[in-house]
């Protein structure tokens, strides 16, 4: 599966990607049982008899464990996302609190600037993420003002200059967990690995197919059964494996929670 090919599949709802990953599953074993019944005459039903059985677990063990590894970094990259996106909401809206302490114009500015961020950020950087357009090449400017703001306080206290240091760590913290929502946004499933899935479904469907090549309905009702298992299995990770984009992708609700009030 190329790169193109995955990203129209991502494009699709859940109901046309599954009807498609489902009819190609079925299209390919329809083929696949018509070709070894085809072929299944004199010496070579013999031949195709002679597949031993014992061959069937340890394939699909080949390729539970695959779809496993697969499933695991999917979920894996989808947790560590939102997990990105609520350390850097949690840290912003530690900023706009700690902000209260310095009344006047830098409370102002900084809810300002934390407010164009963030809208900036749901507005520009999530439909760039999903697309995995955006880079760490281009630094948030309002993030990067409000950061300049902060060391530029002029506290008058002991309990301001915390205060300051503290509003300094959480911008900080705010600027690591963008780092790594976009980071996690270039992660997916590469053709590599699709292709590796999709090479041993097939092997197993053809190995069913020869070892039941003596009974037309057994043989037909194995494949069947594979086939509906591979294509759910396909549409689980298929669906989830960007974490910006799709229907179960991160969304960037969290953060518009923290904008401060006007």
């Amino acid at each position: 599966m190329t790169a193109s090919v995955a990203g129209w599949l991502e494009s699709l709802s859940l109901g046309w990607l599954t009807v498609i990953v489902v009819a190609a599953f079925f299209l390919a074993s329809a083929a696949i049982y018509g070709v070894v019944m085809w072929l299944a005459i004199g010496g070579r039903r013999e031949a195709f008899k002679a597949v031993s059985p014992g061959m069937l677990p340890p394939m699909g063990l080949l390729f539970a464990l695959i779809v496993g590894f697969l499933a695991a970094q999917v979920w894996s990259d989808a947790g560590k996302a939102q997990e990105a996106v609520n350390r850097e909401a949690s840290a912003l809206r530690s900023a706009v609190i700690l902000a209260r302490t310095f009344p006047g114009q830098p409370e102002t500015r900084l809810d300002a600037l934390i407010s164009t961020y963030i809208r900036d950020a749901a507005d520009n950087e999530w439909p760039a993420m999903a697309q995995q357009r955006e880079t760490l090449t281009v630094i948030s400017a309002p993030l990067a003002d409000g950061l300049r703001l902060a060391i530029g306080l002029s506290p008058r206290t002991e309990g301001e200059k915390a205060v300051q240091r503290e509003i300094i760590d959480s911008l900080q913290a705010a600027f690591d967990g963008r780092r790594q929502r976009i980071i996690l946004s270039e992660s997916s499933v590469n053709w590599v690995k699709w292709t590796g899935v999709l090479i041993v479904a097939l092997l197993t469907l053809i190995a069913i197919a020869f070892v039941h090549v003596d009974n037309r309905l057994t043989a037909a009702l194995a494949i069947g059964l594979f086939a509906a298992a591979a294509a759910a299995a396909v549409i689980l990770i298929a669906a989830q494996q960007r974490p910006f984009s799709g229907q179960f992708a991160v969304r960037p609700d969290v953060l518009l929670q923290v904008l401060p009030e006007p």
